[in-house]
């Protein structure tokens, strides 16, 4: 009887891993079938909730909420709102009347930049030199203040005509050097008269310390421009030369010659009606813009200074147009203020 007791003990005994085995073995089979069902269920967001890094690591990513936007794009301009410049001092004026259209900080004084052009071209031409006299790009003409790129090489040489049409309607820096350097009585005697001449027009505001406008010693206010290019546009040379798209010039150094345009991409493609045009930049100045224009059949000297951003200055005078020709223009002057 002992003996069977003991044969009963050790046949449990053996049995006992296997059935261990067996219960684990299903009890994992059971696991792996929930967690099948599990992800199935969670409609691919379980499934993509994690992902293996390179490393093997578990990695959670984040989920991600899209919103719709309701993007309100600006109407453009017409005319029938307030006008808003981005032009820190502009003045409007008619031309025929001298009536205000628009107004604002015309009095602040302000560095002009290349807007001192038109000054250097009535002093050349009151000066009745010849214009086809053959000047040279010296040492002397090239910006060592703010290092701005000339397309005239030192030792090109072009008639002082080219000079002033480079001057003006390229903005050419070394071309209004050399024309106040080849002044009777030099680079002195061109400043005095350029003063003089600004005295004389009533520009009790505007001083002037350089025939270029690259010193931002040059001021001056919108009040005093209205006065300067009111007075430039009775200079056939400057009208014509403002208002010319582009120009081809042969230059020393060059084989082909090198096609010059106009600073003011109004004059270069636009339905505007143009008389005369000056840019001027520089980071002191900010923007500028002058021009003679015909708007609603009137004639409209425009100022715009001190504008921000490289298109703002165009994006001004159009705004000016549209609103002068959405309004009655005789009645425009009762609202001046910007």
């Amino acid at each position: 009887m002992r003996k069977l007791i003991l044969l009963y003990i050790a046949l449990a005994l053996s049995l006992s891993p296997m059935l261990s085995y067996a219960a684990v073995k299903k009890s994992h089979k059971h696991v792996v079938s929930h967690t099948k069902l599990q992800k199935n269920k969670a409609a691919n967001y379980d499934l993509a909730k994690y992902k293996l890094n390179r490393s093997g690591v578990g990695v959670k990513k984040s989920r991600v909420h899209v919103q719709k936007v309701n993007m309100v794009v600006p109407r453009v301009y017409d005319g029938s709102g307030p006008l808003q410049l981005a032009s820190s001092k502009a003045l409007v004026i008619n031309q025929l009347t001298g009536e205000v259209i628009y107004a604002k900080n015309t009095n602040q004084s302000t560095p002009i930049a290349s807007v001192t052009k038109l000054m250097t071209a009535m002093v050349m031409l009151d000066a009745h030199l010849p214009m086809d006299d053959l000047l040279f790009i010296g040492d002397e003409d090239v910006d060592y203040l703010k290092r701005t790129h000339s397309r005239l090489n030192v030792g090109t040489q072009l008639t002082r005509g080219e000079l002033l049409q480079l001057a003006l309607m390229s903005s050419e820096n070394r071309a209004a050097s050399a024309l106040s350097r080849n002044y009777p009585g030099g680079i002195g005697a061109f400043m005095i008269a350029m003063n003089r001449k600004a005295d004389a027009l009533g520009m009790k505001s505007t001083h002037f310390y350089d025939a270029t406008g690259l010193d931002s010693n040059n001021v001056s206010t919108a009040e005093d421009l209205v006065k300067m290019v009111n007075a430039a546009y009775h200079y056939p040379e400057i009208r014509q030369v403002t208002t010319t798209a582009s120009q081809e010039v042969t230059l020393y150094g060059h084989e082909n010659p090198i096609n010059f345009v106009n600073t003011n991409s109004l004059v270069r493609g636009s339905d505007w009606v143009i008389g005369l045009s000056k840019t001027g930049f520089i980071n002191e100045a900010g923007r500028c813009l002058v021009m003679q224009a015909e708007i609603s059949g009137q004639p409209m000297i425009i100022v715009l200074l001190d504008s921000a951003g490289k298109q703002s200055r165009i994006g001004d005078a159009n705004r000016i147009r549209k609103w002068i020709e959405h309004n009655d223009a005789g009645s425009l002057g009762e609202n001046v203020s910007g």
